[in-house]
């Protein structure tokens, strides 16, 4: 059925734009402003409203709140709140955490982690995640800027956090509790001490939660202030309302959670959203495509959250499986890097039955923004969705800073409540990214087409200047790998004395063929302007990607210097 639908990807560079007299309702010409198209949300009002109180507020009927995919360990919803409420007890006492403290979680995913992050921060302390592979020296940029005294971490990490002073919390992948009671008395006592007595602190909407660290849209990694109004924005927007648009309950959902918790996507949805509406979170420690497959037919697996290298793997496992093994998958929802036109082309055909969505946030926005909305009218699946309730969007000409009307592409400025209080020490870096007070700037090129769905192009760093023109390097990207003997493409900027820049193109063509640097550059000169031609090609055997997927054009231009410096 859905290897049949019409794919909406546009690669032409300007869409057709509607006349004034035509503009939909939810554009206004006067201020530039998208609205959502659903209905505006009410959210909590209480300035005094922390975001654990407000995730235990709503009532459900769902039952397994998490389960480790590995040893099947589960905890319900009903003991989900039991413990969270003792364990703050525990590192109240014990530990001594007080409001405003800054806990740090250098974690692989685990069932542990959700109940850690919730109990630290309903305690009014912010906690400070990281990717568990960090360095010692990012670990230690990053500790050393949040000022960190106490980390959960696992086995490995131990070590690194120990030597730089901090109180570290050894964080065991067992959930067998004979074995922790004797080996981790420590973490034993946290996770399974009786609770005690805390003086509940005033925790305001506006304090900051939780310190998430982003590149932003230019400039190093900075320090995201997240407030407990983002999270609860995020159980609000991002998530109840998504769970709304389905003739099934939240309730009834059992979502795989293989993208990293440390991350603002796993975090939002995983730690926060989703169990606010009941859902089961099955919780991996890493993505492996063959252990997912086993995985959804295990425990009936209904929505997988993904990023595109985990969609590309999971298609090429699923053409090789027995269809019934996904029979219980209803949805998955790809975010964090754009998908590719052969990459959702493949899905479709290979899981027809599944409801493919991408969505778009950052961790700026504590992961709000859009979400993807199939309906049997509209399959927009390049698409990142329509934008959520309660958010407004600006698409800014990056030239002359006017606002643009659907068609038109141009500088995303996103406005709502999941918008960061600000980066973390760093007031010039927040006045360049939040502007008129409220506005993000996303960095990233994008439009509305005529039915308010959003499209994500590029970024503006990422453009390339050609004798004055503006080429967007995803255009090009998606030129090249529709070329049937081009497996994957990047694009780039090489400085040329004559032009400014020049595009380069990074293809990795498919074994044995003899697809040469000359045949790319005619294929795309037959189907682009003049001055969007590719004027030189490498052959790669793999276009560097970030684990999110996102391709690494330093990385690019860093190969293209050593190509050059090879022939001198």
């Amino acid at each position: 059925m859905a290897a049949t639908h019409q794919l909406h990807i546009s690669q032409n560079a300007k869409t057709p734009t509607p006349s004034h007299k035509n503009l939909p309702l939810w554009f206004s010409p006067e201020t530039g402003i998208y609205t959502s198209k659903f209905p505006s949300l009410h959210l909590p009002v209480d300035p005094n409203l922390d975001a654990v109180s407000a995730l235990f507020s709503h009532r459900h009927d769902g039952h397994t709140a998490i389960v480790d995919s590995l040893t099947g360990f589960s905890i319900s919803h009903i003991e989900l709140k039991v413990l969270v409420k003792s364990m703050a007890g525990r590192i109240y006492h014990d530990l001594g955490i007080r409001q405003g403290d800054v806990v740090s979680l250098v974690l692989p995913n685990s069932a542990y982690f959700p109940l850690i992050f919730l109990s630290l921060i309903s305690l009014g302390a912010i906690v400070t995640t990281m990717n568990p592979s960090s360095s010692l020296g990012e670990i230690k940029k990053q500790v050393s800027e949040c000022s960190v005294g106490l980390a959960f971490t696992c086995s490995d990490n131990v070590e690194k956090l120990t030597s730089l002073g901090i109180v570290v919390i050894r964080v065991p992948e067992s959930y067998d509790f004979d074995s922790i009671r004797i080996e981790n008395p420590r973490f034993y006592s946290i996770i399974k001490g009786g609770y005690e007595f805390v003086p509940k602190p005033l925790i305001k909407q506006d304090y900051v939660a939780a310190i998430m660290y982003s590149s932003g849209t230019t400039g190093g990694s900075k320090g995201v202030l997240l407030t407990h109004r983002n999270l609860i924005a995020t159980m609000e927007l991002f998530v109840r309302f998504e769970a709304s648009q389905y003739e099934y309950p939240g309730s009834s959902n059992v979502y795989l959670a293989a993208l990293p918790l440390c991350h603002i996507y796993g975090l939002s949805l995983f730690v926060m959203g989703l169990l606010s509406v009941g859902s089961t979170i099955v919780v991996m420690r890493r993505f492996d495509a063959s252990d997912v497959v086993n995985v959804i037919e295990r425990f009936k697996i209904t929505h997988f959250p993904v990023v595109p290298p985990m969609l590309m793997a999971l298609t090429k496992k699923a053409k090789g499986v027995c269809g019934d093994v996904f029979r219980s998958l209803k949805q998955v929802s790809s975010g964090a890097a754009p998908l590719s036109r052969k990459l959702i082309e493949d899905f479709l055909q290979t899981l027809p039955h599944v409801d493919l969505i991408q969505g778009y946030g950052m961790t700026e926005s504590t992961a709000v923004g859009t979400r993807g909305f199939n309906s049997q009218k509209l399959r927009k699946y390049s698409s990142v969705g329509l934008l959520a309730p309660n958010m407004q969007a600006k698409v800014v000409d990056w030239s002359s800073g006017s606002f643009l009307p659907p068609g038109n592409r141009g500088e995303l400025w996103i406005q709502g409540p999941g918008v960061m209080k600000g980066y973390l020490n760093n007031p010039k870096a927040t006045q360049m990214t939040i502007v008129e007070h409220t506005w993000l700037r996303t960095g990233d090129i994008a439009y509305f087409d005529e039915d308010g769905y959003l499209f994500i192009v590029d970024r503006i760093k990422e453009i390339i200047k050609y004798k004055g023109f503006q080429i967007a390097p995803a255009d090009l990207e998606a030129v090249l790998v529709s070329h049937p003997l081009i497996i994957d493409a990047a694009v780039t900027a090489a400085p040329n004395e004559e032009c400014g820049e020049i595009p380069v193109a990074f293809v990795v063509r498919r074994q044995g063929t003899t697809l040469s640097e000359q045949d790319v550059i005619s294929y795309v000169a037959a189907q682009v302007a003049p001055y969007r031609k590719v004027r030189k090609v490498v052959m790669v055997s793999s276009i560097p990607k970030s684990p999110a997927g996102k391709i690494l054009r330093k990385e690019l231009k860093r190969i293209l210097t050593n190509c050059v410096t090879s022939r001198l």
